[in-house]
Formats: C-alpha cells, sequence, structure tokens
C-alpha cells in the first residue's frame, strides 16, 4: 500500500470518532490486507463483492466469517472500546522533557 492510498496518519484513524491513537506505543499500524476469500480487510470499506455476507445464502455457514483471517490488528472494531483506550495509554511512553539535561550532574542547581 502505498502511502497515497494510506488511511492512518500518524498512528490514528481519524476517519473514526472513537478510533484510539497508537501514537507513542510500541504498536505500529499495519495495512490492510487481503484475506483467503479475497476480502481487503483493515481498509475501513465494510462491503466487499468477495466477502460471504455480500454472497449470503441458507447454505453458507457462518463460521467461514470467523477466525484471524477476518480481524485487523489495528484497524479493527474492538480498538474503540473504553478498556482497550486504557490499555494504549498504559503503553504510551513518557515524554521527556529533560531532552538538554546533563543526565548525572544537577545542571540547574542555584542557577537563578
Amino acid at each position: 500500500m502505498t502511502s497515497k492510498n494510506r488511511i492512518d496518519i500518524d498512528g490514528t484513524l481519524p476517519h473514526q470518532i472513537n478510533a484510539p491513537s497508537f501514537k507513542g506505543t510500541p504498536i505500529k499500524m499495519k495495512p490492510p490486507f487481503i484475506n483467503s476469500y479475497g476480502v481487503t480487510i483493515g481498509d475501513s470499506y465494510y462491503t466487499s463483492k468477495e466477502s460471504p455476507l455480500e454472497n449470503w445464502s441458507e447454505e453458507t455457514d457462518p463460521a467461514i466469517m470467523s477466525g484471524s483471517e477476518w480481524v485487523h490488528p489495528t484497524n479493527d472494531i474492538g480498538w474503540n472500546t473504553l478498556e482497550n483506550h486504557e490499555l494504549l495509554e498504559n503503553l504510551k511512553q513518557p515524554e521527556r522533557s529533560e531532552a538538554f539535561m546533563h543526565p548525572t550532574i544537577n545542571t540547574g542547581k542555584d542557577a537563578d
């Protein structure tokens, strides 16, 4: 997927109102993928002519739509839950505000 076709911006999915931010966490946004049914997963288009949902009949076994090949690791509705937002917040690395401080000597001591 080229950067022109990406749906994420700086670790976020801005087109989803409740989507979390992965920015500052060790989790990196993953591109959409095509599963064994030819359905693109994670592109935020929720219909696909290849999907069993679009070709449903009485003979269709719902189990064919279960498993990890139907779940995107970073663009999934499950990330929009409060519990998963909290999980990501706990994974965020604290921002360093002392970027120019000496690691062992307090250079600000008695400076003012």
